[in-house]
């Protein structure tokens, strides 16, 4: 399920690290279902008989898979940086410029987090479903509010703990 939880990264820290793994695993449950019901469809549509809600499970599939693969490409590492013209800065610069952003980071998810919850309790209380299937989804921005707030707390590991993993790569 991914490497190892470093020990000596405190409870909290190693805490974070298990609600990572945890995410991780949501995720990839999400792309196995999403793979799971798309070639079921295909193949099914193909005897003349579609899987029904098939739009709906892989719109809320793709939205559980991207948003619970977030923490641990954020714990690793593995977003796309602009290097070379990061590398064109002195140390001093880089350290500014990093720690700007990661508050940035920091502030971004933690609204997307706030939106995402507000944005499940209207579906909770409009008893909003899927088109199809009729499957409450007040759960999937509450899901991704989640994702979005363990990312964030992720990135404030990164920001105290400059050079060190929480999540070995």
């Amino acid at each position: 399920m991914g490497a190892p939880v470093k020990r000596d990264i405190g409870l909290f820290w190693g805490g974070v690290a298990v609600l990572c793994h945890g995410m991780t695993a949501l995720a990839c449950l999400g792309m196995a279902a999403t793979i799971l019901v798309v070639c079921a469809d295909v193949a099914l549509r193909l005897a003349g008989h579609p899987v029904k809600g098939a739009y709906d499970i892989v719109r809320i599939t793709g939205a559980v898979t991207v948003a619970c693969a977030l923490p641990l490409t954020t714990a690793v590492k593995g977003h796309v940086a602009i290097e070379y013209f990061f590398r064109k800065l002195n140390r001093v610069s880089r350290l500014a410029v990093d720690s700007c952003m990661r508050l940035v980071m920091i502030c971004c998810f933690l609204l997307a987090a706030y939106e995402c919850a507000g944005y499940g309790w209207r579906f909770l209380r409009n008893g909003q479903v899927t088109d199809t299937i009729e499957m409450p989804i007040f759960w999937v921005p509450w899901l991704m509010s989640a994702a979005f707030g363990l990312t964030a707390v992720i990135v404030v590991f990164h920001l105290v703990y400059p050079g060190r993993e929480i999540i070995r790569s």
